[in-house]
């Protein structure tokens, strides 16, 4: 992510688990967007965040949440249905992306594509916010 063009500033803070250690808030700059890696062959990892979402602001649910879920080109390698993950999805009104990290261009793609996202999160694109956003994915879901 961090090699595509943009015309901002992009700080990415990778954690295993929530909470983050509170010994650093103070220098922890603005969080716009979160991100919840999900690995499809994985239960653990969904387990992992399924137990994280308890420490993250109630506010931050309103357009400010994705899941991406990886390892979707390997369906018989799966431990993790993908109406589970969808459901999560739904539960925490949240847009579910999927990818194949191992193939560039769906990697790139991704990218683009939370770039994107985090653009609006953090209030860079007029006129569109992320609660708007998030209706947009959920409303383009259910069609």
């Amino acid at each position: 992510m961090l090699q595509e063009k943009r015309d901002f500033k992009i700080s990415i803070h990778i954690a295993t688990s929530l909470p983050l250690p509170s010994e650093r808030d103070h220098l922890r700059p603005r969080i716009d967007l979160i991100v919840f890696m999900i690995d499809i062959k994985s239960k653990c990892s969904l387990k992992n965040v399924e137990a994280s979402l308890a420490y993250v602001d109630a506010r931050f649910f309103l357009g400010k949440v994705c899941f991406l879920v990886t390892g979707v080109g390997r369906v018989n390698c799966c431990s993790i249905e993908i109406n589970a993950i969808s459901k999560l999805g739904e539960a925490y009104c949240s847009p579910v992306l999927f990818c194949e990290l191992e193939l560039e261009g769906v990697r790139v793609a991704t990218a683009q594509r939370l770039l994107r996202m985090l653009q609006i999160c953090a209030g860079l694109v007029p006129g569109f916010s992320a609660l708007s956003f998030s209706l947009l994915m959920r409303n383009s879901a259910d069609d």
